[in-house]
């Protein structure tokens, strides 16, 4: 039985063009209310609170990634913090993160839709231009100040997420995080351009990092970020969190016991 429903689903992808396939895989993924409440945490955080009691412009995430949220960003809570979301969609977020981090942040969105520079309310900004352009970035980056947040929810295109991150990890500051959504869509091909193990999607940046967080050890230098700006690197399902900091080089050290010879 369990064979015939492999060889089922295997036809099954066969069958189905890879667009069309990435498209059945997120439909099938879409929560009824009960579904979503289901998935609530016990005891949720802010964040999850502000998704789930939303009236205001649409808001769209994984639900799982709310609980995750409350966890990396209860550091920048209430403080003077810059936060560049890559993607506004119906402009939701950007309005989740204005009630999370509160009046003295600065919060700014960017999308390459024209008819987001309507979706959004002041203080917040969208500024529209495409997630590939370092130019672009740059500018941003130059008129809000360098980010302590930075979250790439755009076009899940791994050419497009690499060439933001090259662009602003360099400007994200020390102490601050670079966080990738959706990295599900790595193994999406079609409009996503992914598939297993492909070269250039973001799973594959990822694995990049952590050879360029190990570069201590290794000869091949770094290939995406210098080996003592990376803190952490946590993956959790379909969202990365990189951790910037500065550290010196690793080293060991002992201490107590009988001296050795």
């Amino acid at each position: 039985m369990i064979r015939q429903g492999i060889e089922s689903a295997r036809r099954i992808a066969r069958e189905l063009s890879p667009k069309r396939w990435a498209r059945r895989i997120f439909r099938e993924a879409a929560l009824s209310e009960d579904g979503a409440q289901e998935r609530r945490s016990p005891q949720p955080g802010p964040i999850e609170t502000a998704f789930f009691g939303n009236t205001g412009r649409l808001a769209h995430k994984w639900v799982h990634y709310l609980p995750i949220y409350d966890r990396i960003l209860a550091p920048f809570r209430g403080g003077p913090v810059t936060m560049l979301e890559i993607g506004v969609s119906e402009g939701g977020s950007l309005e989740m993160w204005r009630n999370y981090f509160g009046p003295n942040a600065t919060i700014c969105g960017i999308d390459i839709n024209s008819d987001c520079a309507t979706r959004v309310d002041s203080p917040n900004l969208v500024r529209i231009g495409s997630q590939a352009d370092p130019a672009f970035l740059k500018s941003v980056v130059h008129e809000i100040g360098p980010p302590n947040v930075i979250l790439d929810d755009g076009s899940h295109v791994g050419e497009h997420q690499e060439a933001s991150f090259r662009t602003l990890w360099p400007l994200l500051q020390t102490g601050g995080l670079y966080i990738i959504e959706d990295t599900h869509t790595a193994y999406w091909a079609g409009e996503y351009r992914g598939g297993y193990r492909k070269p250039g999607t973001a799973v594959e940046l990822v694995k990049t990092l952590i050879d360029d967080m190990h570069a201590w050890h290794h000869k091949r230098g770094e290939g995406l970020a210098p080996r003592d700006e990376l803190g952490a690197i946590t993956v959790f399902d379909s969202i990365v969190v990189i951790e910037k900091v500065k550290r010196l080089s690793p080293g060991h050290y002992r201490i107590g016991g009988a001296k050795l010879a």
